[in-house]
């Protein structure tokens, strides 16, 4: 209990930070253009506030629905859906009175401002905790190496050297996100027989990652031991005690757990043949698989150095341009997931507000709180530009049209369309909060 109220109070937070700021990205321009602001709310007020007080034009309030927060500008048509103010002649204090450009800079304000702090957040992170990258021989004991990828060259246990001629020194971001986000031509590797090679990466690599379920496809090898074997389940009803030490499986050696994994995951047998060592003997257990490979056991890593990081510090200068840096990969690498969540296998793994907040730590860390909350600031600004209606973006498609077009969409075909980008955004937030329930329900049952 005490872990669900530090994660959910971190993603709280979090979210009302993130919310009021987007939402100061619209205020602030929509006041320098004189347009009149009527409420400023986190969260929403359906029915009531909590609380509300009035300042000037401007209501000010915290709702009871934490799904997000408003500004509510007059003129607009909004989630407010206001017929009776856009009945009314339009008012030089209005939106739909200012200018086209000044409308679209206060629409893209609140993305503006989503970006601007990522980019904050990862400078400040870098000046004040530094950074951390890794050479060829922080990985300790090399990279496993997932089928797909040993289809090209990649043997179990290889050292990464360079990526496109990039020296694995100057790279700070794991190695499976250029394989599964970035264009990447070739990797130089270091086999365990010390032979160096360079192998040709296909366009579509990820691609085919994602399909096999292979990713990030290269993961650091680390030794392990069993902490525990759940009752009830294929390892258990076998007779697998968590004393074991895991010899072999199928007649192949394990040494560390990314032998054991892959060969679970790639056998093509029903059953699967444990070598473990019991009590100083040898024993041979017979286990069924569930349908999705699992056969129920816990366990540890050994080796807390597995991965041996390296300290880099920045001045100020070089942390703001490596923050800059940062959040610009963070965007193209999130807009390049789209590619996998557009297909029935990732539309399945779409989470929401509980896959969120599983994402912050156990216990209250500032450092890993600012670097989700820039994450997310990110993850928020690159949604909202989805061309919704009821989203920032579906108000910017419309208002590039009417640049481009010099015609205005008319007010009842913004207010249908408003509607209709409220139902799919509502079902897309009933979507994602709806696989979360269903992979807990599977948990649980598991």
């Amino acid at each position: 209990m005490t872990v669900f109220i530090i994660k959910a109070a971190q993603l709280f937070l979090s979210l009302s930070i993130l919310v009021v700021l987007h939402e100061l990205g619209h205020f602030i321009p929509a006041k320098l253009f004189k347009t009149k602001v009527e409420k400023f709310y986190l969260f929403f007020d359906v029915k009531f506030s909590l609380f509300k007080k009035k300042i000037g034009e401007t209501v000010y309030g915290i709702g009871w629905l934490p799904l997000g927060g408003y500004v509510k500008i007059a003129g607009m048509i909004d989630e407010s859906m206001d017929k009776e103010q856009m009945a009314k002649p339009p008012q030089p204090w209005e939106f739909r009175s200012k200018p086209t450009w000044q409308r679209l800079i206060i629409m893209l304000g609140g993305v503006f401002m989503n970006f601007v702090l990522a980019f904050f957040l990862f400078s400040v992170m870098l000046f004040v905790w530094g950074g951390k990258y890794l050479t060829k021989d922080s990985v300790k004991y090399g990279y496993a190496v997932s089928k797909t990828l040993e289809n090209y060259g990649f043997q179990q246990g290889d050292k990464i050297i360079s990526i496109d001629g990039e020296p694995i020194e100057n790279l700070t971001e794991d190695v499976g996100k250029y394989l599964m986000f970035r264009n990447v031509e070739n990797i130089k590797v270091e086999h365990e027989n010390g032979v160096a090679e360079n192998i040709a990466i296909p366009e579509d690599i990820g691609k085919q990652l994602f399909a096999a379920g292979d990713y990030p496809g290269l993961e650091p090898r680390s030794p392990f031991k069993l902490d525990s074997v759940q009752a009830g389940l294929p390892a258990a009803k076998a007779g697998l005690l968590a004393s074991d030490k895991i010899i072999a499986i199928n007649g192949k050696p394990i040494n560390y757990l990314s032998d054991f994994t892959y060969e679970l995951k790639n056998t093509t047998q029903k059953d699967i043949v444990l070598q473990v060592a019991r009590d100083n003997q040898e024993k041979e257990l017979v286990i069924t698989p569930t349908e999705d490979k699992m056969i129920g056991i816990v366990y540890s890593r050994t080796d807390p150095d597995f991965i041996q990081y390296k300290d880099k510090t920045y001045t100020f200068g070089e942390s703001v341009s490596g923050g800059i840096s940062k959040g610009y990969w963070e965007i193209k690498d999130y807009l390049a997931q789209f590619q996998y969540i557009f297909t029935k296998k990732g539309a399945s793994q779409i989470g929401g507000f509980a896959a969120i907040g599983q994402m912050f730590p156990s216990q209250w860390n500032w450092q890993a709180f600012w670097y989700l909350t820039a994450f997310l600031s990110i993850m928020l600004g690159v949604l909202n530009l989805l061309p919704i209606p009821a989203l920032d973006g579906g108000h910017v498609m419309f208002l590039l049209y009417e640049m481009i077009s010099g015609r205005k969409p008319g007010d009842k075909f913004m207010e249908y369309a408003q509607l209709v980008g409220f139902v799919l955004l509502i079902g897309l937030v009933l979507f994602a909060n709806g696989n979360d329930a269903f992979k807990a329900i599977q948990d649980w049952l598991n």
